[in-house]
């Protein structure tokens, strides 16, 4: 077998998500995180949330979600709320302006991806998560931090 094709395909998922990456950038000027943490709080009730919640959502460390939060605050895509009750507690909740932004944002990838391996027998979902455990542990990146997304990383 050659092995040589089984890279060229890791390769092409690999620059398919950091060309999508480049192109929700450039196209609508916020990073896929950012993308995803907006349309994390319009999934929630209220289109709120904590900022705990979200961080567990992502599966990013606290600063990680602080950044995003604040580039999100600035571009007035989202805003933080006193808690009512605890006022220690600051909710985040996306703005007209985010709803706005994410009504014409375009499908991503990994969403496109689970709507295809939802339609798949469990046999071959099971076939499928065998061999990427394989892969995962041949690259020796078992303990590698894994968000629920597929992304690059958060820019600047």
């Amino acid at each position: 077998m050659d092995l040589t094709q089984i890279l060229i395909q890791i390769r092409r998922i690999v620059r398919s998500l950091d060309l999508e990456s480049k192109q929700i950038q450039k196209n609508i000027g916020i990073s896929i995180p950012q993308l995803l943490c907006l349309d994390y709080l319009r999934g929630c009730p209220g289109e709120r949330s904590t900022h705990r919640d979200l961080t567990a959502f992502l599966n990013l460390n606290s600063s990680t979600v602080t950044g995003i939060v604040n580039r999100l605050e600035r571009k007035q895509l989202l805003r933080r709320l006193p808690g009512k009750i605890d006022k220690r507690i600051t909710h985040l909740a996306l703005t007209a302006k985010g709803r706005s932004l994410l009504n014409s944002a375009p499908d991503l990838l990994h969403n496109k991806l689970s709507e295809q391996l939802a339609h798949l027998p469990e046999k071959e979902l099971q076939n499928i998560r065998h061999a990427l455990e394989l892969l995962v542990h041949a690259m020796g990146i078992q303990r590698l931090d894994a968000s629920p997304v597929l992304t690059s990383e958060e820019p600047e």
